[in-house]
């Protein structure tokens, strides 16, 4: 039996699934991965001008310095991301998914996952989700939607035009409920119950009988890769989709592939 047939009989067999997501999954959608700093400015060209890599934008203290500035960059993503349609790939892991237990635990903020037709009640976001806010400051633990935000943003500079997203309760300047970097004032609420959901069903799974799909997770911010591997140090099988960073612990099944295509690899497409 050959590596594709044993795969395709390990995910036969298995009786339930944990997708687990970094910005490698989107790729095949036309995000940015923001791979490097070189990466990002490709991106945001304005960026390079002010020498300002993601993780230095990426921080709640533009909302106080210049909200502006922030709001520029997060509105754009947040304009992209309710524009994107999501690859093929997720379609292929939700027919398979769809009627078997499963669970998909990803960094992304996006909401690719919700788009593409996945369950909110099977989803943890654990960086948070770019389609909730909260207040900056915080003035209180509120997280609300933001369906009805209109983007006001300057295609040249990425900067917000316009009256700025407000807090419902104070009026001081809303943010993103996001885990930036150096993010003391991120609110958890949301995402801490989505992890309790996630923690009691992995209670009554058989960890042995138990294949997690590891899609587009690289080693920069490892936070979904080292969930992975706790699953897979716990019994499960660990089958991980990377183009460039595929390689595990003994026993991983390493796909070389973009998301879409590794996806499309291990079901037979």
């Amino acid at each position: 039996m050959d590596n594709s047939q044993s795969l395709r009989h390990i995910i036969r067999e298995a009786e339930s699934f944990i997708v687990t997501a970094g910005a490698g999954m989107g790729v095949d959608s036309g995000l940015p991965d923001f791979r490097g700093s070189e990466g990002f400015w490709d991106a945001y060209p304005p960026f390079k001008r002010l020498g300002l890599s993601f993780s230095d934008l990426a921080n709640p203290r533009w909302f106080r310095e210049d909200p502006y500035l922030a709001w520029g960059f997060y509105g754009h993503r947040l304009d992209l991301y309710r524009k994107t349609r999501p690859h093929v790939g997720f379609q292929v892991l939700l027919d398979h998914l769809r009627d078997r237990p499963h669970w998909v635990f990803t960094s992304n903020v996006d909401g690719q996952f919700q788009r593409a037709g996945f369950s909110q009640d099977r989803i943890v976001e654990i960086h948070g989700s770019i389609h909730h806010l909260q207040c900056s400051r915080p003035c209180s633990s509120d997280i609300w939607s933001a369906s009805s935000l209109t983007t006001k943003f300057n295609e040249q500079e990425f900067r917000w035009n316009g009256q700025l997203p407000v807090c419902e309760s104070c009026d001081s300047v809303s943010r993103p409920n996001i885990l930036m970097f150096g993010d003391g004032d991120f609110l958890d609420a949301r995402v801490d119950g989505q992890i309790l959901r996630y923690t009691n069903w992995l209670e009554h799974v058989d960890l042995e009988r138990l294949v997690v799909i590891e899609v587009g997770a690289g080693t920069a911010v490892p936070t979904i890769r080292l969930h992975s591997e706790r699953l897979q140090q716990r019994g499960a099988v660990l089958v991980r989709i990377n183009p460039r960073e595929a390689f595990g612990p003994h026993g991983t099944i390493e796909v070389a592939a973009s998301g879409e295509s590794g996806i499309q690899q291990i079901f037979g497409h």
